[in-house]
């Protein structure tokens, strides 16, 4: 008689106890990457943790068996998006260049956080902080990941979208406590409470997320708005230092 005993399998876990896992593990990484990128880590560091969190955020993905689609990685889809973002791209240069020429609005390039950059320091935060330690994590986690953990995918779903946009607004709690050194920002909102404006600059954010989420939908792709997004971070650097060298 055959005695040996089979060995117990282990359950498998439901697809959608694996969303519930990641989005909580989602979220979580998204704090702890906030707090060390711009309260403990050296400047070098930070598109160094922006990259490795974006990683985690698609391991998880995988792991919650969402499709590449579904967070807008789809190789097939790639050549839309990028046509859909360099459209995007087009209509950011056009704002800036109305910035530029309208008085009343080019104190928005004034602004104290950008510094007297050089020449290779500007290229390091327009090429490689700014694309992987802001664009990179930014549009993986709140126009791909967490939508579609939340169950939007290539789907407009207002709930997801809305969910996404609000952890967009949040994200942007401790950088939003510097930006009364911009002339405008200053100009217009100085007399209030930095709690205040604080509170406003998220809920800016968040507006942020919701257009910056219908370019990825319209593109089919994250790479739709992460052209628009580096056009306005990098590109505004760029303007914003030429502008304060003279």
């Amino acid at each position: 008689m055959n005695t040996a005993v089979a060995p117990a399998r282990l359950p498998k876990v439901p697809t959608i106890a694996r969303k519930r896992f990641a989005s909580i593990a989602a979220v979580s990484t998204l704090a702890a990457a906030t707090i060390l990128a711009n309260r403990v880590l050296p400047g070098w560091a930070y598109p160094v943790c922006g990259a490795t969190a974006a990683a985690v955020l698609v391991a998880l993905a995988w792991w919650a068996r969402l499709t590449p689609s579904a967070i807008g990685l789809d190789p097939r889809t790639l050549k839309r998006a990028l046509l859909v973002g360099m459209a995007g791209l087009g209509l950011v240069a056009l704002a800036f260049g109305i910035a530029l020429v309208v008085p009343s609005l080019r104190s928005l390039f004034h602004d104290g956080r950008v510094g007297s950059p050089g020449f290779t320091q500007l290229l390091w935060l327009t090429l490689i902080r700014i694309p992987l330690g802001t664009v990179l994590i930014e549009e993986i986690a709140f126009r791909g990941v967490l939508p579609a953990l939340f169950g939007a995918g290539q789907r407009w779903r207002w709930g997801p979208i809305l969910g996404a946009a609000a952890l967009f607004g949040l994200w942007h709690a401790l950088p939003s406590l510097a930006l009364t050194r911009n002339a405008m920002v200053h100009d217009t909102f100085g007399g209030l409470p930095i709690g205040v404006i604080s509170a406003l600059a998220m809920l800016a954010a968040a507006g942020a997320g919701v257009f910056l989420h219908w370019w990825r939908h319209t593109g089919r792709g994250v790479a739709a708005s992460m052209l628009v997004h580096f056009a306005t971070n990098s590109g505004g650097l760029v303007i914003a230092a030429l502008v304060l060298r003279g």
